[in-house]
């Protein structure tokens, strides 16, 4: 039996791969601040579905707290740490950039340290596709050099940078995962896929960007989690990083009419000019870690895209 930290367990893949990872009797300690950049009920609700386990212990605060971060680490003394916490959005990073400093520079450097002090085993962290910035030749791989649009995706290269370092000094195994627009169940309400369903279902207006001008790598939840899965039991590299994504590159259009036909409503779209903190396409190549975990297939987008609609039909009051 592990014991295993998770931060930002109340978050969508933190909670995902939480869930996952307790029905196999692990020992999961959870941490997540709980703040409002999106809905806190959201959160509170994936939390207490955590809670129904005995094996779950949460902790609610920041990691910018180094006593506190220190203390949890001391006490469990964890074989592994999967690190989700992060301040996300790309548009957010304009109207508040220091939000982006605190929680994913210097929480990340806290939890770093901590492993090192610790000697923890293994650290996996969540990075993005967003650090690859503006591409021209498809599919990105991963040792493609980007220049990062935001302070968002500059925090997450700069993660990986830290990492590196961190691994190469003081012999930590640790795996960064290039993360592709991951979409489903409990998925985050400030993303294209429920804010469109929300819409929909509301009959509000929704505010299409670059007149919908825009192609994604969309990544079904339950392929990121079972990658995850199959990468902790994987012997990698001191210091390895891998694009997590389909592999396909999704028009919003497509999208769109996907989920207007299972709701059979009529949108109200609203198209705007392109943010400059967008880039156009995201189209990840995952020739590399399907080697490694031996993936063969993934949710196609109209599965995939069911599955999220049905679970926000029932839980639409959440978000």
């Amino acid at each position: 039996m592990k014991k295993i930290l998770i931060t930002g367990a109340g978050g969508f893949i933190g909670f995902n791969l939480t869930y996952r990872l307790l029905k196999k009797n692990n020992v999961i300690v959870g941490v997540d601040n709980l703040n409002s950049y999106y809905s806190k009920k959201l959160k509170k609700s994936r939390i207490n579905q955590l809670k129904k386990f005995k094996n779950f212990f949460f902790f609610k605060f920041d990691l910018k707290d180094t006593k506190k971060i220190e203390n949890l680490f001391r006490k469990f003394k964890f074989d592994l740490v999967l690190h989700f916490a992060a301040q996300p959005g790309i548009r957010y990073s304009l109207i508040n950039p220091k939000s982006y400093i605190d929680s994913n520079i210097i929480g990340f450097f806290n939890i770093l340290e901590s492993c090192k002090k610790n000697k923890t085993k293994k650290l996996i962290f969540a990075s993005s596709s967003s650090l690859y910035g503006e591409q021209n030749k498809f599919p990105i791989k991963e040792n493609i050099i980007g220049v990062q649009k935001n302070i968002y995706s500059l925090s997450k290269k700069q993660n990986e940078d830290m990492a590196k370092i961190y691994s190469n000094l003081y012999n930590l195994k640790i795996v960064g995962l290039r993360l592709f627009t991951v979409y489903g169940e409990w998925g985050r309400p400030d993303m294209f896929i429920l804010k469109f369903l929300d819409a929909l279902h509301k009959k509000s207006q929704f505010k299409l960007n670059n007149f919908g001008d825009h192609y994604r790598d969309f990544t079904y939840i339950k392929d990121v989690v079972d990658i995850i899965l199959k990468l902790i039991k994987k012997n990698t590299e001191k210091y390895s990083v891998f694009n997590i994504c389909s592999g396909r590159s999704v028009s919003l259009f497509k999208i769109i009419n996907i989920l207007t036909n299972l709701s059979n409503k009529k949108p109200l779209i609203k198209k705007i000019s392109r943010s400059k903190v967008d880039v156009y396409k995201t189209h990840g190549s995952n020739t590399k870690i399907n080697k490694i975990v031996n993936k063969r297939k993934y949710y196609s987008i109209s599965e995939g895209l069911k599955n999220t609609y049905n679970w926000y039909i029932k839980n639409s009051h959440l978000i």
